[in-house]
C-alpha cells in the first residue's frame, strides 16, 4: 500500500475524508454543516490525551469556540445521553463532534438526536417502527471522528447504550443518526494501547464476518465485508505489534467503517451474547466478541462452512476451507492477547440461563444464520465459559 492509496475522499455510506493528518479539516467540516459552536463530546481518557488537544488546537487555530463534555463510560449508559444533552443546551450550541472510540461516538449520536426530542431515550430502542417516533427535525448534526478502529460507529445508524434499570444493552437506531461528516485520520490511533488494538481490531472483523454470514441476497454488503476481512489479514497484527505503521492503521480504520457498512444486512450471535454480557458484567465489547468469535463460527458451521470457505481463498488464507478460517481466527486471538474463555472476563457461570435469556431478544439475533432460542444460546455461553468449542 503506498501513500497515494492511503488517502480519498468518499461519500459512502456518508461523506468521509479518509487520511493522514485530514484532522486538520475539522473546521470546514464545521462550516460545510453550518456549525459555528460545536460541543466536543468524548470520555474521560481521551479527553487527557495528546489527540484531543490536538482537536481542540485546531479548533482554536479557526477561531471557533467548541465546549467539552467528556462525561461517557466505556458502556455508555442513559444519563451519559441526558447529561449531554443538558451540557449541549446550556451551552447554546448548534452541532456536536463524536471524537472517540464506539462508546464516545454511540453517546454523541445519541446526545445529536435527543436535542429535541419529547419522549425516553428508550422508547426510540431499535424495536418494530418505534423509530419513526423520533422527530428528525429535533436531531442536530454530527461530525464524527473515531480514535480507533472497531465498532465503525463514525458510518453507523445506531447507538448502543445501557439502561441501567435493566441493565441490558439496547440500541437506538433511526437512518438520520448517520453522521452528516466523518473524519478517518489514521494518525490519530498511533498511540491506542496493544491490546486496546487487538479487540477492536477483532471487533472490526467481526462486523464484516458476521454481515457475510447472514442469510439473505445483499451482494454489496457481501463485497464489502469479504473485502474489510482481508484489510483485517493485512493489518492488524501489524498494527498491534508496530502502532505507528501508517498503512496497517489505516487497513484497520477502513475495515473498522467498511463493517459498519455491511452489517446493515445483519449481525449475529457474537454481538447478541457479547450484549447480553455487557450489559450484565461490563465487559468491554470488543474483547467479548473476541472471544466469542470461535465458538459461534462452530455454532452456525452447517449454515455458513461454504462461504467462508470462499471467503478464505478471497483473504488469501492458507487453506480455502472453514477450517481454515478459523484456524486464522484462532490465531489472530492469540497474536493480540485475547482470552480464550468468558470465565477469564469474569462472566459466572450461574448467569448463563439470563444471559441466554437476554441474547435471544436482542436486536442482532434475528439474523443469525441459524435460529437462536434460550435453549441453544445457553449451550452456546455454556461452552465459551468452559472452552469447549463443539
Amino acid at each position: 500500500m503506498t501513500e497515494l492509496t492511503l488517502k480519498g475522499n468518499w461519500n459512502y455510506p456518508t461523506a468521509v475524508r479518509f487520511g493522514p493528518g485530514r484532522v486538520s479539516e475539522l473546521p470546514s467540516a464545521l462550516e460545510e454543516l453550518s456549525i459555528s459552536r460545536p460541543l466536543l463530546i468524548t470520555d474521560p481518557v481521551i479527553a487527557k490525551l495528546p489527540i484531543c488537544k490536538t482537536v481542540q488546537a485546531v479548533l482554536k487555530k479557526a477561531k471557533i469556540k467548541a465546549g467539552l463534555f467528556k462525561d461517557v463510560k466505556p458502556n455508555p449508559v442513559g444519563d451519559n445521553v441526558s447529561d449531554g444533552v443538558k451540557a449541549f443546551k446550556k451551552g447554546k450550541h448548534d452541532g456536536v463532534i463524536a471524537f472517540g472510540g464506539g462508546s464516545a461516538l454511540d453517546a454523541a449520536k445519541a446526545v445529536a438526536m435527543m436535542i429535541g426530542q419529547k419522549r425516553s431515550l428508550w422508547d426510540y430502542e431499535d424495536v418494530g417502527d418505534w423509530w419513526t417516533r423520533i422527530k428528525p427535525a429535533g436531531m442536530v448534526p454530527v461530525v464524527a471522528i473515531p480514535t480507533t478502529s472497531g465498532t465503525g460507529s463514525e458510518v453507523g445508524r445506531s447507538s448502543v447504550i445501557v439502561d441501567l434499570s435493566t441493565h441490558t444493552k439496547k440500541i437506538i437506531f433511526h437512518p438520520k443518526m448517520l453522521p452528516a461528516k466523518v473524519i478517518c485520520d489514521p494518525e490519530l490511533t498511533f498511540d491506542m494501547p496493544a491490546r486496546l488494538t487487538g479487540a477492536v481490531g477483532i471487533d472490526a472483523l467481526s462486523h464484516n464476518l458476521e454481515a457475510y454470514c447472514v442469510n439473505g441476497f445483499h451482494p454489496q454488503a457481501d463485497g464489502i465485508a469479504v473485502e474489510g476481512m482481508r484489510l483485517v489479514n493485512l493489518g492488524l497484527v501489524k498494527a498491534y505489534k508496530n502502532g505507528r505503521d501508517v498503512a496497517a492503521r489505516s487497513q484497520m480504520m477502513a475495515a473498522s467503517a467498511m463493517g459498519a457498512t455491511a452489517f446493515q444486512k445483519g449481525l449475529g450471535a457474537m454481538h447478541s451474547v457479547a450484549h447480553a454480557i455487557g450489559g450484565m458484567f461490563d465487559t468491554h465489547h470488543g474483547t467479548t466478541i473476541a472471544v466469542m468469535m470461535p465458538y459461534v463460527l462452530h455454532f452456525n458451521r452447517q449454515a455458513v462452512a461454504e462461504r467462508l470457505g470462499r471467503a478464505s481463498a478471497y483473504i488469501g488464507l492458507g487453506r480455502s476451507s472453514f477450517e481454515g478460517f478459523v484456524d486464522w481466527v484462532m490465531m489472530l486471538r492469540r497474536e493480540v492477547g485475547i482470552p480464550h474463555t468468558l470465565a477469564e472476563l469474569g462472566v459466572k457461570p450461574e448467569a448463563a440461563p439470563a444471559l441466554a435469556e437476554r441474547a435471544a431478544v436482542d436486536p442482532t439475533a434475528g439474523s443469525n444464520p441459524v435460529a437462536l432460542n434460550p435453549t441453544n444460546l445457553r449451550q452456546l455461553i455454556e461452552r465459551a465459559l468452559s472452552g469447549r468449542m463443539t
